[in-house]
């Protein structure tokens, strides 16, 4: 089914995505991911033998997919040639060097500095805490049009 064919009387399927992701140090993991990075919490359960679960909102949740030379072309642009993980997460915010800066100072080790990419946005990539590589990314405006 290609995308002309997703009408209002054909809905989606899929409601939601989630990133699940075992921690040991949930505290230490909510703390940066909440707290810091500012996402907002959508469910807290509590279940017997000390099992919790912490569901926190992200906005709208794509899954992008990359074959091997679009990882290599990301990885050069956004972080000088490092390799990023397999799995990466992805946020979208509103300043992406202020951001970076605030999760560095809540414990993530900087991978790349904010850039300009090709596709125009500002995109850092960073070591966070579960053990998760995360990259920022700031919309940029679209280059002005030459006037007549």
């Amino acid at each position: 089914m290609d995308e002309s064919e997703v009408t209002p009387a054909t809905p989606n399927r899929v409601r939601q995505m989630r990133v699940v992701v075992e921690v040991e140090d949930l505290d230490a993991a909510v703390a940066f991911y909440r707290d810091a990075l500012g996402l907002p919490e959508h469910l807290v359960v509590d279940s017997e033998g000390g099992a919790r679960v912490v569901i926190l909102e992200a906005g709208s949740a794509t899954l992008e997919l990359s074959n091997p030379a679009q990882v290599k072309l990301i990885d050069a642009v956004e972080a000088d040639g490092i390799p990023s993980a397999r799995i990466r997460i992805a946020f979208e915010v509103d300043d992406s060097a202020a951001v970076t800066d605030q999760l560095v100072e809540a414990g993530a080790e900087l991978v790349a500095s904010p850039r300009e990419t090709p596709w125009r946005s500002l995109n850092s990539r960073l070591q966070a805490p579960a053990d998760l590589q995360v990259t920022l990314f700031q919309e940029l405006d679209p280059p002005a049009s030459p006037t007549p």
